[in-house]
């Protein structure tokens, strides 16, 4: 039987469901002995991708990874292009399997090796690369930021701009993880330097745009940041890349229930946009747009609890949905006690609509605050509100005088002194 025949034997295999059949032809054909002959490698690269796939549909993570490792014998019948791209391609279907993080950065920092070793400098700064994104995705923004800095320096001297751009990106995107504002947006202006410098790829652009988003959005300019997400967004949309651009919508929404633009969040919930993506990300995004609309504390903690996965799992919308809460909590005690001057806390508590635990805990923040002036009298379970003190200016205007007079006297002095000679 020819490779040829083995392969389509393989394949129908696979798509009956007999694995174990499929899973041996492919064994079979990556297992016959190295030649220069261009059809044979082409047939084991096939065979490769195909066994990839296999394990990824059962889930099999250590039998992919040691496929990767294995399979660096083979790549001598390779162009070097051709194994680097196979090379990413089988650790990028790594992701697809579950839980397959901490495997994923252990096999491309083993690749990393292997390319040093055969002083295959692209293709090890590509897993570089690639290794920079996954120790992003573990959380290992130190070891992220030390592997960035390395880099760098190496892209620099051979002016690769492409990839100096995606490194410059991931190094925004690490620096904002870790709240270093100021250092993000630096890296997000590198990137966008290098990016105008050459041609950039849809994806890399839509990556650029989403991070200016969130960092406009950081500064509470929310117009503008909705104008970067829907550029990503439809960037990613041309590319279908189904996932960010899911992701880009949301923060499409989040921005326009930041701006208040209750119109404006409808017309995107219920345009082609939410046809294609509907789901519980949406439904998330509806309800909070809802309870955010009607004011409406104990809808929106209902809504930030049902939709717990949906929402607290992405740190951006975590993060301002829970500024948007605390705005929100503090409008609304403001106006329920407006009217008191001692009012049981409990009583604060049922008005709102929320435990009195919660209820007291934001009164502490907001005298500390000082958004009002009172105090908490836990004996008695009230909350005594002072009126606001009124600053007496008579000290600031004897000092704005004492301070003229000062000036009339120095200039007397001049000119007496002038005067003499």
């Amino acid at each position: 039987m020819s490779n040829v025949e083995i392969l389509k034997q393989a394949e129908s295999a696979f798509k009956t469901g007999d694995l174990r059949t499929a899973e041996e032809s492919y064994v079979h054909l990556l297992k016959l002995p190295s030649s220069k002959s261009e059809t044979l490698a082409n047939e084991q690269e096939e065979a490769l991708l195909h066994l990839a796939d296999l394990f990824v549909k059962e889930n099999r993570t250590e039998n992919l990874a040691e496929l990767i490792r294995s399979s660096r014998t083979l790549m001598v019948n390779f162009s070097k292009a051709k194994s680097a791209k196979l090379i990413r391609t089988l650790i990028d279907k790594l992701s697809e399997c579950q839980n397959a993080l901490p495997i994923q950065i252990s096999i491309t920092k083993d690749c990393i090796k292997w390319a040093g070793e055969e002083k295959r400098t692209f293709l090890r700064q590509a897993l570089e690369t690639r290794l920079v994104s996954l120790l992003y995705e573990n959380a290992s923004y130190a070891e992220a930021l030390e592997l960035i800095n390395t880099l760098l320096g190496s892209l620099k001297r051979m002016d690769d701009k492409l990839v100096l751009t995606e490194v410059h990106l991931l190094e925004s995107r690490v620096y904002h993880a870790i709240r270093n504002l100021p250092k993000a947006r630096a890296a997000l202006t590198a990137a966008r330097t290098s990016a105008n410098a050459i041609y950039c790829p849809p994806a890399l652009q839509g990556g650029l745009d989403l991070q200016s988003g969130i960092l406009h959005a950081e500064d509470m300019d929310f117009k503008t940041a909705y104008s970067y997400f829907y550029e990503a967004y439809e960037g990613y949309t041309s590319l279908n890349d189904d996932k960010k651009a899911l992701a880009s919508l949301k923060y499409m929404l989040l921005s326009q229930i930041m701006l208040n633009s209750a119109s404006e969040v409808k017309s995107l919930l219920s345009g082609k946009h939410a046809i294609k993506f509907a789901g519980r990300d949406l439904d998330a995004m509806r309800a909070v747009a809802k309870a955010h609309e009607d004011r409406s504390l104990a809808a929106f903690e209902k809504t930030l609890l049902e939709y717990k996965s949906e929402l607290a799992s992405d740190p951006v919308i975590r993060s301002h949905f829970s500024a948007l809460y605390d705005n929100l909590l503090e409008q609304n005690l403001l106006r329920v006690i407006e009217p008191f001057s001692r009012v049981e806390v409990a009583h604060v508590a049922k008005l709102i609509g929320l435990s009195t635990a919660q209820v007291e805990g934001k009164l502490s923040q907001m005298i500390l605050d000082k958004v009002f002036y009172g105090i908490l009298d836990q004996g008695s379970g009230c909350l005594i509100i002072f009126d606001e003190p009124q600053q007496d200016k008579t000290y600031e205007a004897a000092l704005e005088v004492i301070k003229h007079m000062g000036n009339v006297v120095d200039l007397l002095i001049e000119n007496k002194a002038s005067s003499l000679f």
